[in-house]
């Protein structure tokens, strides 16, 4: 073995709900990218890292490209735009029969990275050999540089391969992070979101999206971890819908979360939820600021 290190930002981008999550947890191996079937779940850049004695992975999951509605959305497209930035090596995960990036600006920026750049085409499990013969032909002209993987991130078909070929792209350089960590993000990350996957499996139409999740405290000890969480949203209509009739709402919520983190964290998790009423939080830059949207 060479003792020379290898390490690398592996940036992943594509449009909303092409399977980048699904991807990345399939490449890190944790449910570190919470995923739901619904646009929009990701809205930081969350990291994932791959490490082995002399390589470090470092994959980071953006959010879905999307023309901004609001300015909660486009401190959302900050954080793909910072992923052109740093990237060592693209990733550009499309679904089969799409034909184009819904914005061209940063489809223009594929088109001039310097970076290796890999497309991936994914859920090919759902169409044809014909459907895919016709998606390569398109990626080939659009982007004549990237290297073209067809895989299923769902089903697993094609990942060992985008991850050899990952690993022999890794420039030489040291380890960013301590080999023993999955992920950039703080436990207290880790809770919210996973309580927000919930919101996003049970509740429909805006509910989801006006939603935040602050963690007031997370105390650890040897068996059990004491969790109290905030559900913050923009109207009083959208409280009493979160919690539903005689607490179900909320009591469904908690119970799947719980055991979720009870799986993650391999302890026993004591989740306290309220929900509380930040009137368009959304648009707000000082409430955006403190939940971590704004630089």
């Amino acid at each position: 073995m060479s003792n020379a290190h290898r390490s690398g930002y592996i940036n992943i981008i594509g449009s909303p709900n092409v399977g980048k999550s699904t991807l990345m947890n399939a490449l890190v191996g944790e449910r570190v990218s919470i995923i739901t079937s619904k646009a929009q779940t990701t809205r930081h850049r969350i990291l994932g890292f791959v490490n082995d004695e002399d390589y470090q992975m470092v994959f980071s999951d953006t959010p879905g490209i999307i023309d901004p509605a609001y300015k909660l959305q486009e401190s959302m497209m900050d954080f793909v735009r910072s992923a052109f930035e740093d990237a060592d090596i693209l990733v550009y995960m499309v679904e089969l029969g799409e034909k184009q990036l819904k914005d061209e600006q940063f489809f223009h920026k594929l088109q001039q990275a310097s970076s290796p750049l890999l497309l991936l085409i994914n859920k090919i499990d759902v169409g044809n050999q014909e459907a895919l013969n016709e998606a390569i032909d398109h990626w080939t002209a659009q982007l004549p540089r990237a290297e073209i993987f067809p895989i299923s991130a769902l089903e697993g078909f094609g990942v060992d391969q985008v991850m050899a070929r990952i690993k022999a792209l890794l420039p030489l350089g040291p380890a960013y992070y301590p080999k023993d960590q999955l992920t950039d993000k703080t436990e207290r990350f880790v809770v919210s979101e996973v309580i927000r996957e919930k919101i996003l499996l049970h509740y429909d139409k805006e509910i989801p999206y006006a939603v935040e999740i602050q963690i007031e405290s997370f105390k650890e000890s040897e068996t059990i971890i004491h969790i109290g969480a905030v559900i913050m949203v923009e109207r009083d209509t959208q409280k009493g819908i979160i919690i539903g009739h005689q607490g179900k709402g909320l009591k469904r919520v908690g119970t799947e979360a719980r055991k979720d983190l009870e799986q993650f964290f391999a302890k026993k998790i004591h989740l306290e939820m309220h929900v509380k009423v930040s009137k368009n939080w959304r648009s707000d830059e000082n409430q955006l600021r403190r939940f971590g949207y704004q630089g």
